[in-house]
């Protein structure tokens, strides 16, 4: 794990900083919220990795691994880490969206969280979790890893849940993904990030279910 050390400019808009273990379904739930994130005015990171097929996957920006060292070099990125072999950039753009009052939706990386904190102290940390069973499920459909390589990941993850950050809010994912949606959108409401008909239900909480 890496990341870029330079110092964050001040931003008026709010960074919503999404982790979630590998198989909780991040990728789809931002695609099935897209569009009312953007009728909502939430600006959507395309994120910059080093693996094409990944890249494909998720809409991002896929580049070699030379090239994502040179925009490193180059200062291209409002954030960069490295995680299980890979590089994940985030673009500066995103300091100038928050400079201009705008909620930017990050698809972020759970060892990246208190890094990404200490550079956006306001951020909006949203855990998106899965029952055990049902992510087990999602990796086997996946077909990326073999079942024992799955079961060490589910260990993995219990393990990080759990030491984790109470601040952080829980969002399940364990049912539909429209149900996960209703559930983002109630909690950026609740949050203040977003108002209006877009977030339905009202009253904070820190487990969205």
């Amino acid at each position: 794990m890496q990341h870029d050390a330079s110092a964050r400019r001040s931003a008026t808009g709010r960074l919503i900083f999404l982790i979630g273990p590998s198989g909780s379904g991040k990728d789809s739930l931002i695609d099935a919220a897209r569009e009312q994130l953007v009728a909502a005015g939430v600006q959507i990171a395309r994120r910059v990795i080093t693996r094409s097929a990944e890249a494909k996957g998720e809409a991002a920006h896929g580049v070699t691994a030379e090239q994502f060292e040179a925009l490193c070099a180059q200062g291209a990125f409002a954030m960069h880490w490295r995680a299980n072999g890979l590089g994940y950039g985030i673009p500066l753009q995103v300091d100038q969206w928050l400079q201009a009052g705008r909620p930017v939706l990050v698809n972020g990386s759970r060892a990246y969280l208190s890094e990404a904190r200490r550079r956006y102290p306001d951020l909006l940390p949203v855990l998106i979790d899965v029952k055990p069973q049902v992510l087990r499920e999602r990796l086997l459909a996946r077909g990326r890893e073999t079942a024992h390589e799955i079961e060490q990941r589910l260990a993995r993850n219990s393990g990080l849940q759990a030491v984790a950050d109470p601040s952080v809010h829980v969002l399940d994912n364990s049912t539909t993904l429209e149900a996960a949606v209703t559930r983002l959108f109630k909690l950026l409401h609740d949050e203040g990030v977003i108002a209006g008909p877009d977030a339905p239900g009202t009253g904070p909480q820190k487990r969205i279910t």
